[in-house]
């Protein structure tokens, strides 16, 4: 980047003139679009080491800078701002470079490597919106960290055991009579889903029928609170019935037992099941276009943690209470005591999670780990965090949580399968299928036959889903619209989308531009100018976007950039230019823009269609 090529010059004569330090911050950055020019260095911070009054110090500085570097060609002065000029063979090499070049935009390798969690779903249940959020987070910021120039990990754990399988399980061997995904029509991880919604609804008819048995009514009456609520004191007795009462409950509990005691016949429910799941799991992945290097197993990572437990308290860094528990205190970090392991020896998450922290780092040695995970288990990561530090792992201080907000939707729910979850698979189906019906009713498709117009309702469903979901910062909540996701006029991808078609309809009118002959000089219009200017910044914005574990950055320029060619369409002729040599130069600017867009919206996981 030019950029810092003349922080380098201008660091260099400060330290020739002035005797300053070496590492002297010096800000260029975007000149403002009410002043001529296209950087700006900025004065004020130099003026007090320099002694100089703004005027003198940048006509030193912008005299050396059009001598010692061939891309600036004039520069002016304005209020302790120093405006360079760059010159037309930079600004048509950017679209030369971007329209051209496969590595535009990506930066040399780091030799950083870097592993991104995302997904880690549970086994009990189908993906739903949630995790869609999820996994386009971790998606995207996966690729967008790997054009940063590092080496990325993708990795999921698939929370594949505890007491919610054993409820599916529980239903599969005693309700199903030997029923399958393959024998009910259904994929996999939906069938299961819809054991565990069966688990529930057998469990709250048998807590409904004890209610009223004599049990139930000398329970309340000894037990409730004065005036109590029925309703209310049994929605509050729940689970204390499901643990000391339930006959189904029971079963669940000693379905998990059999389970930790590797009974045969329970082991092969269980893989069996997990298979169905797995491969509906796949089947989502694929629609969305993520997949994972390697997955971890909460069923071979659950016991990890306690070796490390018996370390940390070997050294004195964890603490074992009278009851057998085993807690580290914190609360010199701000933090409280927690709890690592029970009195009767079990685990819990955050053993767990100690456990795979370290298996990683023994399997990649990377230099630092992303999780993508929800907002709610903010405290959790702290904790965690914290405990690496305290058993020194080499990694502890570069482990980041991008925590991210939950995803509502307008009117509460869409389609589901379990009443209050937004199915992805459901999801996916419905902004495909008004993509579709958009298209249908605008009729522009017509000629195409029926593979070609499905690909394109695809690829422009799915952009509008993606883009809708990524654009937001993951920080905030935020509210999932499907209609509003497909506006061709908002801040949507089908609008970027829209921008990339225009541009193959150009070409299919006019040509190709001969990407070899290439003007030295052009006399450029605002509007063009904002655009290259937008089309030289896509490096920057992938550096942002990374270092700041943010892929909505990405989104925006995206969506700016198309908002900025969508006016240069609207404003300039490419058909009728005034000369053959601006319409060249004009199907080289589309070309360049084509590519950044395409490249842009792949980094967010999204495919440009030819038509619309």
């Amino acid at each position: 980047m030019i950029e810092e090529e003349l922080r380098e010059i201008v660091r260099d004569l400060m330290v020739e003139k002035f005797d300053v330090d070496s590492n002297l911050e010096v800000s260029v950055q975007a000149t403002r679009q009410e002043v001529e020019g296209d950087l700006t260095v900025v004065l004020f911070p130099l003026l007090k080491v320099a002694r100089m009054n703004p005027m003198q110090l940048g006509e030193m500085l912008g005299e050396q800078l059009v001598e010692k570097c061939e891309k600036v060609v004039s520069f002016s002065i304005v209020k302790g701002f120093l405006n360079l000029k760059l010159s037309d063979a930079f600004w048509i090499q950017i679209l030369q470079d971007a329209g051209l070049k496969a590595s535009y935009g990506v930066w040399p390798s780091t030799g950083e490597k870097i592993i991104v969690e995302f997904s880690s779903p549970n086994t009990n249940k189908p993906l739903h919106l949630g995790h869609i959020r999820n996994i386009l987070l971790g998606s995207s910021l996966a690729h967008i960290l790997e054009a940063r120039g590092h080496e990325v990990v993708r990795t999921q754990v698939i929370n594949d055991r505890g007491i919610a399988i054993c409820k599916s399980m529980v239903i599969q061997r005693d309700f199903m009579e030997g029923a399958s995904p393959e024998s009910t029509g259904k994929k996999g991880d939906h069938y299961v889903g819809d054991l565990y919604v069966r688990f529930e609804t057998e469990f709250q008819a048998e807590y409904a029928e004890w209610q009223n048995s004599p049990q139930g009514e000398e329970l309340f009456a000894a037990q409730s609170e004065e005036n109590e609520d029925r309703s209310a004191f049994f929605k509050r007795w729940k689970n204390e019935y499901f643990n000391q009462f339930s006959k189904i409950g029971r079963e669940a509990k000693d379905m998990l037992l059999a389970w930790e005691a590797g009974e045969t016949d329970v082991i092969e429910l269980w893989q069996r099941m997990n298979s169905w799941v797995y491969e509906g799991f796949e089947k989502t992945y694929r629609r969305l276009g993520v997949g994972f290097d390697l997955d971890y197993y909460e069923s071979e990572t659950y016991s990890l943690g306690n070796t490390y437990v018996d370390e940390g308290l070997a050294e004195g860094i964890f603490k074992k209470k009278a009851d057998g528990s085993v807690w580290v205190d914190l609360t010199d970090r701000d933090l409280d005591e927690k709890i690592l392991r029970r009195s009767d020896g079990t685990s819990l998450y955050i053993t767990q999670d100690i456990g795979t922290a370290q298996k990683r780092y023994e399997d990649f040695k990377q230099d630092r780990m992303v999780y993508v995970v929800g907002n709610e288990q903010e405290y959790h990561f702290q904790v965690l965090f914290e405990i690496l530090d305290l058993l020194k792992a080499p990694y502890a201080d570069q482990c980041f949580h991008l925590s991210y907000g939950m995803v509502d939707l307008p009117d509460g729910k869409m389609k589901s399968r379990e009443g209050n979850v937004v199915d992805a698979d459901d999801l996916m189906n419905e902004v495909v299928e008004q993509a579709q019906a958009n298209a249908l009713e605008r009729g522009d498709l017509s000629d195409l036959d029926e593979s070609d117009r499905m690909e394109i309702f695809r690829r422009v469903g799915m952009a509008a889903l993606k883009f809708y979901i990524i654009k937001v910062n993951p920080q905030k909540r935020m509210v999932y619209n499907p209609e509003a996701s497909l506006d061709l006029q908002g801040q949507t991808g089908p609008y970027i989308q829209n921008a990339y078609v225009r541009i193959q309809s150009i070409f299919r009118k006019v040509g190709c531009p001969d990407v070899n002959k290439m003007p030295e000089k052009y006399d450029w219009a605002p509007q063009e100018r904002a655009v290259v200017s937008a089309v030289y910044q896509f490096p920057a914005v992938i550096a942002e976007a990374a270092d700041r574990y943010d892929p909505s950055h990405v989104a925006h320029y995206a969506y700016d950039l198309a908002k900025l060619f969508h006016k240069f369409y609207h404003d300039i002729s490419i058909q009728r230019a005034e000369s053959e040599e601006k319409q060249h130069l004009r199907l080289i600017l589309c070309q360049a823009v084509a590519a950044v867009l395409e490249k842009s919206m792949g980094l967010l996981g999204m495919e440009m269609p030819q038509r619309m």
